[in-house]
């Protein structure tokens, strides 16, 4: 069976070359490096498209359900582009009883999206994640690489407006 053409029109070449020369200067099993790849991929890509997932995959000898597989398995790796700040509420258990999900619920209300979809205005993208592994700090909120411990409703929308006045 032949291997189905890849599209990679929509991936821009040069971004391309500095994945292949990260993947080149990359010691050990292809399958121990994957998660650097990806990590690598989308600091150059923003996101990770199938198309990419895929070149990813033939690049180092994988399937492309295996990369899919860790790609959608880690709440850090996205399939869709993403909003300049990345927000992400912990729903593991400590965050839930400290009440992330109104914390979650007001953000969302805040921002005007959904789950998981960037916002109209290209700033926020709202995901909920399983655990950041901060529970001392429940409820927690990480904006982009910030952490912010022991967030309550009333704090939503002071920080909500710090971000959107562009800090």
């Amino acid at each position: 069976m032949k291997n189905k053409i890849l599209d990679m029109s929509s991936l821009d070449r040069n971004l391309l070359d500095q994945l292949d020369a990260y993947v080149a200067s990359l010691e050990g099993d292809n399958e121990e490096n994957l998660i650097h790849v990806l990590h690598r991929a989308q600091a150059l890509f923003g996101h990770l498209p199938h198309n990419l997932q895929l070149y990813v995959a033939r690049m180092l000898n994988l399937s492309g359900a295996k990369v899919n597989g860790v790609v959608t398995f880690y709440s850090f790796f996205n399939e869709e582009p993403t909003g300049k700040y990345v927000v992400s509420v912990c729903m593991g258990t400590a965050c839930f009883v400290k009440g992330a999900d109104k914390v979650l619920q007001k953000i969302l209300e805040l921002i005007g999206t959904e789950k998981n979809a960037m916002s109209e205005d290209g700033l926020f993208t709202v995901k909920d994640v399983r655990c950041i592994g901060a529970c001392g700090l429940a409820p927690v909120v990480t904006i982009n690489d910030k952490v912010y411990g022991k967030v309550q409703v009333g704090d939503v929308e002071s920080l909500i407006n710090r971000y959107k006045g562009g800090q």
